[in-house]
């Protein structure tokens, strides 16, 4: 039962529809990170959102990111330099100032340039911010994983900046 009087609509959906004057700005924000230019792929870009959705203990955003990322063909679990981008951004969900030079320094030897080390850097604050506002709120998070799989489709083909449903 979410703790303030939303529409019964999952996860971040009922708050961006509940208001719609914070929904514009944060889904363009969601937009910039995740479809924008960047070095990384927006499954590279999902996968790291729902790693830190699942460090956070954000099952909605972990759930819908993860399915997001496989629908888009999902991300090499095995590649240096995700592995790497992964570790920055885990640093960045608990804290900023826990990531090192030698952190950074180990992304660029797997092959990270200084925009994919600030993306992720930003998508890890970002996404802690989302999830906070999910769990903080006591939004609802559907059980059935069918759920996340059709959603996904839809952000996958349509992105962020589309009305919620």
């Amino acid at each position: 039962m979410p703790h303030i009087d939303l529409p019964p609509l999952p996860g971040i959906v009922g708050l961006l529809a509940a208001h719609p004057d914070t929904a514009a700005p944060l889904n363009q924000l969601a937009e910039t990170l995740l479809r924008g230019p960047s070095p990384l792929t927006p499954a590279q870009r999902e996968t790291i959102a729902a790693h830190v959705s699942r460090g956070n203990d954000c099952d909605f955003c972990a759930a819908t990111h993860g399915a997001v990322a496989r629908e888009l063909g999902g991300a090499d679990p095995d590649d240096a330099t995700l592995r790497s981008l992964l570790a920055i951004a885990d640093k960045v969900r608990v804290s900023g100032r826990s990531v090192t030079a030698e952190d950074i320094a180990e992304a660029r030897a797997a092959g990270a340039d200084d925009r994919a080390i600030h993306d992720t850097v930003l998508i890890g604050a970002a996404f802690s911010m989302f999830n906070r506002y999910v769990d903080g709120l006591a939004t609802l998070t559907p059980a059935d994983p069918s759920h996340y799989d059709r959603h996904a489709k839809a952000l996958a083909t349509d992105g962020y900046l589309r009305p919620p449903s």
